[in-house]
């Protein structure tokens, strides 16, 4: 028990007021103040704070219950007990009622008694006191949490006011952005759907709302599928069917996933190329068109100058001779530029048929071989050729053939005197002609090998070719229509491999002897 709380005995009979006194220092109470006159205690209680006050009934100056109606007056919390006689018991339960005193112990008092009624009144107000700065937490933090509330919602309607507008500028964007926007779900199916993308249907959004995307395809297609993939995913050569005006608008669709615990979705940005397409046509018409035209007059002047050379126009001297062959040969470039240009048209535009044939691989891949050995000669460059077995495909061998000859003159062309080329040629686990031709030369760096394919790449980041940068693009091309594909695989300085891979080409072994 802890005494250090302020005890305040109250009596105007000195003798009880020392007996009182020894009887509280033999308990341990070491924070007493005694007095025998109330309005003594009184100025005294005007700065101090009691926990406990034991005062006497009977007393001249003021009786103990108008002294603790005052004391009470003062400190509410404060435990009272009052000492009575048994023949004020009426007055004492009369105080309890009134001025709400703790106890009241008649005279002469039991000891122990008193001791443990003093000691519950001291608990007694300590309790009152904890209950009183809890409540006085309690009001502090209810008070924290109105204004916290107030703020929190003054918060709430300014986000609510800034989401309300943010929404209606995003609705502004997608009502009315060119481009068709939609969002999908993981199945493909349409949720959302923007005017743009209505006006490219040609239907009204309760017509596209809850409907697979590929429907409104003209052509089915696997790209679709790609949206499992939970990535960005981008499809071009699709064509949407317009129900209006009956015609398939060429579209491109980027999907970008919006993913959460709950749901999926894709949001798809459809954009009508038809303008695109358009001017594509135009630009390579007239491409077609120039290239056409030119090769009439730069095949009139290689004849023209090849009539000065042989001397059909009389002799020339070697000066003159030199001069006009160097004239020659860049003629010759560029009708080669020329024909190439022709060619990549015709593949992009699809107006190019491949003249498919029966033909032993081996012995076309010899005929290659004799065709660029001698510029393999002149380097001293050794060049071989290796096929697991005979086979006849079918396949346009002229086409092929350009290929063919145009991966040799690369690697040809990028490896150093003294090196090797190495054809080879063979059938895969899914009966595909694969054909490679592998080189030790200065080899590709791998940021450029993806750009190898890709119309007017010409070398790579360190090094530039002096060629069209259409070869590799139009090998591409003629190895696409056969199906099949083409790719690159090198490491720096140790060479570089360039496979072809071509499906469903094999005919019969067994006509590899009498194909050729």
């Amino acid at each position: 028990m802890n005494h250090a709380e302020k005890i305040i005995i109250v009596d105007d009979d000195n003798i009880v007021l020392s007996t009182l006194k020894m009887l509280m220092e033999l308990e341990g109470f070491k924070d007493v103040e005694y007095f025998d006159d109330p309005q003594k205690a009184l100025d005294y209680l005007n700065d101090v704070q009691p926990a406990l006050i034991l005062s006497d009934f009977m007393m001249p100056q003021m009786n103990g219950i108008q002294f603790l109606s005052k004391v009470k007056e003062l400190y509410p919390d404060a435990s009272m007990i009052l000492l009575t006689g048994y023949a004020d018991k009426e007055n004492a339960i009369k105080a309890i009622n009134d001025v709400g005193i703790y106890k009241y112990i008649e005279k002469p008092w039991d000891n122990a008694d008193l001791i443990m009624n003093i000691r519950n009144g001291l608990e007694r107000s300590n309790l009152i006191s904890e209950l009183q700065q809890k409540i006085s937490e309690l009001s502090a933090a209810k008070a924290e949490l109105e204004r916290y509330n107030h703020s929190l919602e003054d918060l709430v309607k300014e986000k609510a006011a800034h989401l309300v507008e943010s929404n209606s500028k995003l609705s502004t964007i997608i009502n009315y952005c060119a481009d068709g926007i939609i969002l999908l779900s993981k199945e493909g199916v349409i949720l959302q759907a923007n005017p743009a993308f209505e006006n490219i249907t040609g239907l009204g959004e309760k017509y596209i709302i809850n409907r697979q995307l590929k429907d409104f395809f003209s052509e089915q297609t696997k790209e679709i599928e790609k949206l499992s993939e939970e990535k960005e995913v981008l499809i071009s050569g699709l064509e949407i069917k317009n129900c209006i005006n009956d015609k398939n608008i060429p579209v491109e669709i980027n999907f970008a996933p919006v993913f959460s615990e709950e749901v999926s979705y894709y949001v798809g940005v459809v954009r009508n190329v038809s303008a695109q397409k358009e001017m594509d046509r135009l630009r390579d018409d007239f491409i077609a068109t120039l290239t056409h035209d030119l090769r009439t007059p730069l095949l009139a002047a290689i004849q023209t100058l090849q009539f000065f050379l042989d001397g059909s126009l009389g002799t020339l001297d070697k000066r003159q001779s030199t001069l006009l062959d160097t004239m020659k040969k860049s003629n010759e470039d560029m009708l080669g530029l020329v024909n190439a240009l022709l060619e990549v048209y015709k593949y992009e535009s699809g107006k190019l048929n491949l003249c498919i044939t029966d033909f032993s691989l081996d012995i076309f891949l010899n005929e290659c071989l004799s065709q660029v050995e001698p510029l393999a000669k002149k380097k001293d460059i050794t060049i071989s050729l290796s096929c697991a077995e005979p086979v006849c495909i079918h396949a346009d061998k002229k086409e092929l053939r350009r290929v063919i000859m145009n991966l040799c003159g690369n690697a040809l062309n990028h490896t150093k005197n003294g090196g090797y080329v190495k054809i080879s040629a063979h059938v895969n686990s899914e009966n595909a002609i694969v054909i490679s031709v592998e080189d030790n030369g200065s080899g590709i760096p791998r940021c450029d090998i993806p750009k190898l394919f890709k119309r007017f790449s010409q070398g790579t980041s360190q090094k530039r070719s002096a060629g069209t940068g259409l070869g590799l693009y139009l090998s591409r091309q003629i190895i696409e229509a056969h199906g099949g594909k083409i790719w690159a695989e090198s490491e720096l300085s140790k060479g570089s491999t360039f496979s072809v891979l071509i499906p469903d080409a094999i005919v019969d072994s067994k006509k590899t002897t009498t194909l050729g």
